[in-house]
């Protein structure tokens, strides 16, 4: 989905040879680009809408947006500001750094992505980006011509769909089976392929669903992927962060079985969103990525990377396991994700098919049946808003109408006033 635009939709007909249109003025406006003279659903364009209309008379809740980083509790433990002074105070990382990324910053994070996997991880490996959305930007602009296509889960993240629009890719979704955990169906991942896909795209572990795939999963994803001859594009944002039973596993480790290319960022593990520092890194055991990787290299030499202090923080930050603040917000998680479950099995409207084992979200569907006066996930999050004011996320926006997602990274108190007010609004419409 292409972000949000504040294009006036009359214009959208009106261009003319000369690439202007005439407003009602009559004078001459320069068009913009026309991928985006539509308004388009967006999920920050859609929070800011759902949010400019709350009830006067209670506080704003947020189950919507998926920032923990807000909440002291998450916090415990973690040092990440001694990172940063350093490198600020070192006074050497205040230039331009190097196009694709430092060399011990590239080198920090190939040894951080080998653990548990055989085939090790180099600095060459590991481009450096502006988070996790210049990465899918990147992946998908060296694969993808236009007019090719790349499979992407459904439900799934609204970047790569965007990224598809902008570079006129064609998406196309297979599904995520709710009750089966959430896996991928893998016969329609068969079906939707032709001579124009360039890759599939798997989260894991996943936003918005919170699964967490098996190595036996992972290796019948990765098999498929071999037969049809095609890379898999390994989004592992949340990697690391699982709680219960659950256990994650890298799709690098699968490296002998098919190309990979690997997506991260600091931003859900460390909690800090707003550093915007994130990765590309190739596992490609047979050279099947050579043109990608030398694509990459020429992509990355005319575009912007993450800030010279911030990459130099990085190798502290990966070095140094923090393990008390990570197994403090594992911990959180876990706690918040079985209070969430247990309240929603006391609204019957709502339904859970799948709990999550990692990631922060989970997707819940709704039972219209027993909900009168409301329509729709969208009308279901706007007069929830307007009543209670409490944010949830519409499934429409990520690819499934009439599921909602719901962020669980926050403190209990909180979770447990929000999801009260939830079962109140679903009693007033039973």
């Amino acid at each position: 989905m292409a972000p949000t635009t504040q294009i006036d939709s009359s214009l959208k007909n009106g261009y003319q040879s000369n690439g202007k249109v005439k407003n009602n003025n009559s004078c001459s406006v320069i068009k913009c680009n026309a991928t985006l003279a539509e308004q388009k659903i967006s999920i920050r364009g859609l929070v800011g809408k759902l949010l400019s209309s709350p009830n006067p008379d209670k506080e704003i809740l947020s189950l919507g947006v998926g920032d923990a980083s807000a909440f002291a509790a998450f916090r415990e433990g973690r040092d990440v500001s001694r990172c940063i002074m350093e490198s600020v105070n070192s006074g050497t990382f205040h230039g331009y750094p190097p196009a694709h990324g430092f060399p011990f910053v590239r080198r920090a994070v190939a040894d951080y992505l080998s653990w548990g996997v055989s085939q090790k991880f180099n600095e060459k490996d590991v481009f450096m980006t502006v988070g996790g959305t210049q990465a899918i930007q990147v992946i998908l602009t060296v694969l993808a011509n236009q007019g090719c296509n790349v499979l992407l889960p459904r439900p799934g993240f609204p970047p790569y769909e965007a990224t598809c629009e902008i570079n006129h890719i064609e998406p196309r979704y297979y599904d995520l089976l709710p009750n089966s955990n959430w896996e991928v169906d893998l016969d329609q991942v068969r079906n939707l392929t032709d001579s124009k896909t360039v890759g599939i795209v798997v989260i894991n572990p996943n936003n918005p669903c919170g699964a967490v795939y098996s190595r036996s999963h992972l290796t019948k994803i990765a098999e498929t992927a071999a037969e049809l001859n095609l890379p898999l594009i390994a989004d592992e944002i949340y990697g690391h962060m699982v709680f219960r039973e659950a256990k994650f596993v890298p799709m690098a480790s699968l490296c002998s079985i098919v190309p990979v290319l690997t997506l991260g960022a600091l931003s859900k593990r460390w909690l800090v969103p707003g550093w915007r520092c994130g990765w590309v890194a190739i596992s490609d055991r047979n050279g099947a990525l050579s043109q990608v990787r030398m694509a990459m290299e020429r992509l990355m030499n005319v575009t912007s990377g993450p800030a010279s202090i911030i990459q130099a923080a990085l190798p502290g930050l990966l070095s140094d396991s923090n393990d008390e603040f990570h197994s403090n917000v594992v911990k959180l998680l876990e706690s918040s994700e079985e209070a969430l479950f247990h309240m929603i099995q006391k609204i019957p409207a709502l339904i859970c098919h799948s709990r999550p084992q990692g990631s922060m979200f989970m997707m819940v569907q709704l039972d219209y049946s027993l909900l009168k006066g409301i329509g729709d996930d969208m009308e279901f999050a706007s007069k929830l808003m307007k009543e209670e004011s409490v944010l949830i996320l519409p499934g429409t926006v990520i690819g499934l109408e009439n599921w909602i997602r719901i962020f669980f990274g926050t403190p209990p108190d909180l979770l447990k006033e929000a999801m009260g007010r939830i079962m109140s609004f679903c009693s007033r419409y039973a």
